[in-house]
């Protein structure tokens, strides 16, 4: 529930100019564009952010995502201007509200039916991070940071937050970032695994280009599985996480794409993998 600072009264701006949405190359680019407030996210951008990912899950013509942000951050979290104060709010809508938006957002990334690039181009904080983590592979510029800021308003993480990280980093790492809200420059959240790879500013939107075509040309139901499938094995005993495997290869086994995965072995050529 990361608060951005309160900024000059405007006009509503359009919702399609502060998440900006083109597809390209079968890839769903999701650029948060509020600069001026760090990419804050209000309620009506957090919407619009699990509405694409939802219709990238669906469309057979998007074959990965790419989230990435225009300015200086990546996103300062959730804009809660507007909210009620402690004293106007009935018991329940604190947790309601976590429930119906931030975790909701961290899911809508984490059962996308794509593989799903974060291209952190400078601060995640709160639920910024969070959006970060809970993307399948990710992507930072040098000068990107990391911070758990919840601790520093005196308030438990969520979006997530103890769900993701213990996952990633294991608890010990994980409570260390979570109780004093650190900022995390780039370079030490490849260290903690964060991080897939750091690179310079300039070439962060080239290098998720080329990772998520990478992605795109690939077996796009077979990463679906795969992605299914390593989600869920921190929470699967072996026997649960071997069936479910089979199972996964069962049903793989019936698309085009496997089909010509194996046959383009036989005949010892490249694969033309078509998303089907």
């Amino acid at each position: 529930m990361t608060t951005s600072s309160p900024g000059p009264t405007a006009s509503p701006e359009p919702l399609d100019s502060l998440i900006l949405h083109t597809t390209d190359n079968a890839v769903s680019w999701i650029t948060l564009n509020r600069p001026e407030a760090m990419n804050a996210l209000t309620p009506d951008q957090r919407e619009r952010v699990i509405a694409l990912l939802d219709a990238a899950s669906g469309d057979p013509g998007v074959r990965a995502v790419v989230i990435t942000a225009t300015g200086r951050g990546f996103c300062a979290g959730a804009d809660l201007r507007g909210v009620p104060v402690a004293g106007e709010r009935v018991p329940g809508d604190v947790a309601r509200t976590i429930r119906g938006g931030a975790q909701r957002l961290v899911s809508a990334v984490l059962d996308c039916e794509k593989p799903v690039i974060a291209a952190v181009n400078g601060t995640a904080a709160g639920i910024g991070a969070h959006l970060a983590f809970a993307c399948d592979l990710v992507l930072a510029a040098e000068g990107a940071a990391f911070i758990e800021v919840f601790v520093r308003r005196g308030l438990v993480p969520d979006g997530g937050g103890a769900y993701l990280l213990p996952r990633l980093i294991g608890p010990r790492r994980a409570k260390e970032l979570l109780f004093f809200g650190d900022s995390v420059p780039a370079a030490d959240a490849e260290r903690l695994g964060l991080v897939n790879r750091v690179v310079p500013a300039e070439e962060l939107e080239g290098t998720a280009r080329e990772w998520a075509h990478r992605l795109a040309a690939g077996p796009t139901r077979a990463l679906a599985l795969t992605k299914q499938l390593v989600n869920a094995s921190l929470e699967s005993d072996r026997a649960t996480a071997f069936a479910a495997e089979a199972n996964a290869q069962e049903i793989n086994m019936t698309t085009a794409d496997a089909k010509e995965g194996v046959a383009s072995f036989a005949d010892r050529r490249t694969p033309s993998y078509q998303g089907r």
